[in-house]
């Protein structure tokens, strides 16, 4: 068995590093920068009415913290739609006594059937079709605001040429580790989702925060194409329906949603699992795409990091290293600004290194385990 020499290894392993790292360049420059230098345009509110959409499906003590929230939001004329999915905590009791005292809301009991079972998109479906006005802005049970005019500035551009609305669904800022990765990973997906709508290239948007018409909707017969998979309700529709002139992003600050962040790291593995499990089924320009940000991302790493165990010399390693980094930190900085995680940053160079080993991991277990669940 032959060998190759070992600074003729060294020279093939510098080049995938450098081609991996230009790669990752060209992204940062041209799609990751549309968002970080991206300029939110002023504030207009439109008042023509809305419906607002939530499944919840046992959510109790979310709707009880939350869902006032919504309902007082600053519009003249709004609907809020809330589908009970068969939930089995007292949500039907507490949803009833919300509406005695909002006459905005609407509730949707849905009952459990022995021979039928169904996910969100059926509770989602149920709600659209009960909702009574064009403009739908959705959001989840454990969501909340982050001002009584997220609602408006999420329906405003909606009408007869822009039908989709991509808003950011962030996470409540927490003091330990987990949530610095949850919101960074959360920023992170943020940062490729909303810069690729900015660049023309709409794939997918998040149901925490997402609004669109109702007729591009029943346009597209609902979920009806990806009804036979169990997660989708927001990024699949967006990436089956979402194009460069019918989709703009809402990035101000009182137009985000939060979250509270799982409190374990397999609760947020399970959850990441679920969201990831959607990508096979994006269109195959957008794989294309993102696997080859990805795969770049993940060479580069590798590259460097197999530099540094062969003992190369050390300049060439840092070298590579620090030209990414010198593009990569000023587009994440102003990104994360723009996101309100700014105080994120600090562990950029960490957590991107992290995304290396933790993504192909969770894509091999999706491969082999493919079960997942409603609630």
């Amino acid at each position: 068995m032959m060998f190759l020499p070992e600074d003729t290894v060294i020279r093939i392993i510098f080049l995938v590093a450098c081609s991996a790292a230009l790669i990752q360049l060209v992204y940062y420059l041209t799609v990751f920068s549309k968002l970080a230098f991206y300029r939110p345009k002023q504030k207009t509110v439109n008042p023509e009415p809305f419906s607002i959409i939530i499944a919840a499906k046992n959510e109790l003590n979310n709707l009880r913290n939350f869902l006032s929230q919504v309902l007082e939001q600053e519009h003249e004329t709004f609907q809020v739609v809330v589908v009970n999915d068969c939930s089995w905590d007292g949500s039907e009791k507490a949803l009833e006594e919300y509406a005695d005292a909002y006459s905005q809301l609407k509730v949707i009991t849905l009952i459990e059937q022995e021979k039928y079972r169904h996910g969100k998109k059926f509770a989602i479906a149920i709600g659209i079709k009960g909702a009574e006005n064009e403009k739908l802005v959705f959001t989840d049970a454990d969501c909340y605001p982050a001002s009584s005019k997220w609602a408006s500035l999420m329906a405003s551009p909606l009408g007869d040429t822009t039908q989709i609305v991509l808003g950011y669904g962030a996470y409540r800022r927490e003091s330990n580790f987990l949530n610095y990765w949850i919101r960074y990973d959360t920023a992170f997906n943020a940062m490729q989702y909303l810069s690729f709508a900015l660049a023309g290239m709409p794939y997918m948007g998040t149901g925490r925060n997402l609004a669109y018409t109702k007729s591009l909707f029943f346009k597209n017969k609902g979920f009806a194409r990806h009804q036979h998979i169990l997660s989708g309700d927001d990024d699949l529709f967006v990436n089956l329906t979402a194009t460069k002139s019918n989709t703009v992003i809402q990035l101000q600050p009182e137009s985000f949603t939060y979250s509270i962040a799982k409190k374990s790291f397999f609760q947020w593995w399970a959850q990441k699992r679920r969201h990831l499990s959607t990508s096979a089924y994006y269109k195959i320009s957008h794989r294309w795409l993102l696997g080859l940000f990805f795969l770049s991302h993940f060479l580069f790493y590798a590259s460097f990091i197999a530099l540094l165990i062969l003992k190369a010399d050390y300049r060439l390693a840092a070298g590579v290293f620090a030209v990414r980094m010198l593009v990569q930190w000023p587009v994440t900085a102003l990104s994360l600004a723009k996101l309100k995680e700014k105080g994120l940053l600090i562990f950029t160079v960490f957590f991107d290194a992290f995304i290396t080993l933790i993504y192909p991991i969770l894509a091999l277990s999706n491969l082999i385990n493919k079960k997942y669940k409603w609630k």
